[in-house]
């Protein structure tokens, strides 16, 4: 943390001098000193100091200023740093206004001119008023701060970026927080331009896209190296331990994730069937745990980026990226996972990210202290998200389509949502329509098995709706089922005849795709089991047949 700032202001330039040097002598060790010759300038200080997330524990201020005397600055200063200690340096003729400031300006103190000697006149009474200040101080948060409308989706883009990629942040909402309005005018950001996020080093973005963000909090975005042995495109469980096994094995391996490590499971709030975890983890902890591991075997992660076309230049794989640079590698691991669905019904693509969300879950939770949240999907990953909102929203009503959870949830969340009070499942329903005109403001649910529709008041909509692939750019290279799901090994045409791609006597190992060298994991892959457990198999056992590849081409 930042050392606490004693301001002093005055000025006469000797004695400004003589005063730093008096504190600094005694307090430069626990406290930053910093000096102003003026009140104006003093205050364009305290701005710089808020922006910068810095405290200001003591005002130690002249009386006697021509532009602006130290009571009219204390009171001024003290509605940005209010809980300051504040001094005032008068002479004898003085005094009458440095009392008279003790109600106007809240002096805690007023010190008669010289101060000399300061061990006798000077250091008591600091010390005293800094122990004071000390012993009620807490320490602001340190670390990014986004300044936005809670219904902007530029907002919501910003917070979810940096919470799935587990940097911290604190969240200002301009509507509410008069510190995140201060803030905003210190920095000349009109709301139109939010949201507004500064950084630790008094730097700030506007409306900063998650490359920005990237670069300036030191993400990796550029591939260290032209080429590799493995290169994986997907960062989710299964390319996250196909990246472990592949580097603690030999390999130099590079992972490219688009969004965050973790991927759609690095959203859930609680993973409860994960093997070795009895009471559970969150999928971030577990993306944690694993984006840990992988760098310390040597893993260079690069997000966000995005991997955009493949092309074959036997003996490579050549993968090129979103930002136009290109990577080569003798094998390659697809492992892209998958992104929620989106429904298409009126209204929900303007009011995206304005109070209606896919996933989310941890990004917005306490946004909806409560107040009442819907969550459309039976399935584990909306049963997750309903126990997690519990703990914050007033209540949480489940959407379903079918006619209970069973199908699709796992036994252990029915158990857990049956016994939540402010949790209630609606079966046979649908979302047909979202309202609202800056954010959502209603929702139109239709009864499936009788075809009756209402209306009810909704600020907050989450979706947790099936699985689709993204895998497009693939083009016609790569195999895929007609959902576009990748096809590996035995799940590929057997037709007898050779697939386009495949130039080799053996048949395609069990996760290989139809061109030789690369494979396919997870949940990118037709017929993979849905689970996070089943991704991490995959992308462990997919390293064994890397091996084999390149044992034979190599």
């Amino acid at each position: 943390m930042a050392k606490p700032i004693i301001l002093t202001v005055d000025d006469d330039p000797n004695v400004l001098q003589a005063i730093a040097r008096d504190l600094r002598q005694q307090y430069g060790d626990r406290f930053r000193v910093v000096r102003a010759d003026s009140g104006p300038t003093a205050l364009e200080l305290l701005q710089q100091f808020q922006l910068k997330n810095e405290v200001v524990a003591t005002f130690l201020v002249d009386q006697r200023m021509p532009e602006m005397s130290g009571v009219e600055f204390l009171e001024q200063a003290i509605e940005q740093f209010p809980e300051a200690k504040r001094v005032l340096l008068t002479a004898y003729a003085d005094t009458e206004a440095a009392i008279r400031a003790i109600n106007s300006a809240k002096l805690d103190y007023y010190l008669l001119k010289p101060w000399d000697p300061p061990e006798e006149k000077l250091y008591p009474v600091l010390d005293d008023l800094l122990e004071g200040w000390l012993a009620s101080f807490h320490p602001p948060f340190e670390g990014i701060r986004v300044i936005g409308n809670r219904w902007s989706p530029a907002s919501h883009q910003v917070k979810d970026f940096l919470a799935r990629n587990q940097v911290p942040y604190e969240w200002l909402d301009i509507e509410s927080s008069q510190e995140a309005q201060q803030l905003a005018a210190y920095a000349q950001c009109d709301r139109l331009q939010l949201p507004l996020v500064l950084f630790p080093d008094g730097t700030s973005l506007l409306q900063p896209t998650p490359t920005q963000i990237a670069a300036k909090i030191g993400l990796q975005t550029q591939a260290g190296n032209p080429f590799y042995d493995l290169v994986i495109v997907g960062g989710g469980p299964a390319g996250l331990a196909a990246a472990v096994y592949g580097a603690s094995e030999g390999l130099r391996t590079v992972m490219i994730e688009r969004e965050a490590p973790g991927g759609q499971a690095g959203t859930s709030s609680r993973i409860e069937n994960y093997l070795g975890f009895p009471v559970g983890l969150s999928g971030s902890d577990l993306a944690r745990r694993a984006v840990t591991q992988a760098r310390r075997f040597g893993v260079e992660i690069l997000t966000p980026q995005e991997a955009t076309a493949i092309r074959i230049q036997n003996p490579y794989r050549v993968i090129t990226l979103a930002d136009g640079s290109e990577i080569s590698c003798h094998a390659l691991i697809l492992a892209m996972g998958v992104s929620w669905r989106r429904l298409s019904i009126p209204g929900i693509d303007r009011l995206t990210g304005a109070g209606v969300y896919y996933g989310a879950a941890q990004t917005e939770a306490i946004a909806c202290k409560d107040e009442d949240v819907y969550i459309i999907g039976g399935a584990n990953s909306g049963g997750q998200a309903a126990m997690y909102f519990s703990k914050y929203a007033r209540h949480v009503t489940m959407l379903v389509r079918g006619d209970s959870l069973t199908k699709s949830m796992s036994q252990y969340l029915i158990d857990q949502i049956e016994a939540t009070p402010n949790i209630t499942v609606q079966v046979h329903s649908s979302v047909v329509e979202v309202k609202g005109d800056t954010s959502l403001s209603a929702l139109v649910i239709q009864n499936q098995a009788t075809g009756e529709t209402a209306t009810v008041d909704a600020t907050s909509l989450f979706i947790f709706i099936g699985a689709e692939p993204q895998t497009d750019w693939l083009d016609k290279m790569i195999e895929r089922d007609e959902k576009g799901f990748i096809l590996t090994g035995a799940d590929r045409p057997q037709d007898g005849k050779r697939s386009p791609g495949w130039n080799l006597e053996r048949d395609p190992y069990l996760l290989e795709t139809n061109v030789p060298g690369i494979f396919a994991v997870g949940d990118v892959r037709h017929n993979s089991v849905k689970r996070v457990a089943s991704g991490v198999g995959e992308g462990s056992i997919c390293v064994q047949f890397v091996h084999r590849y390149l044992s034979k081409v190599l």
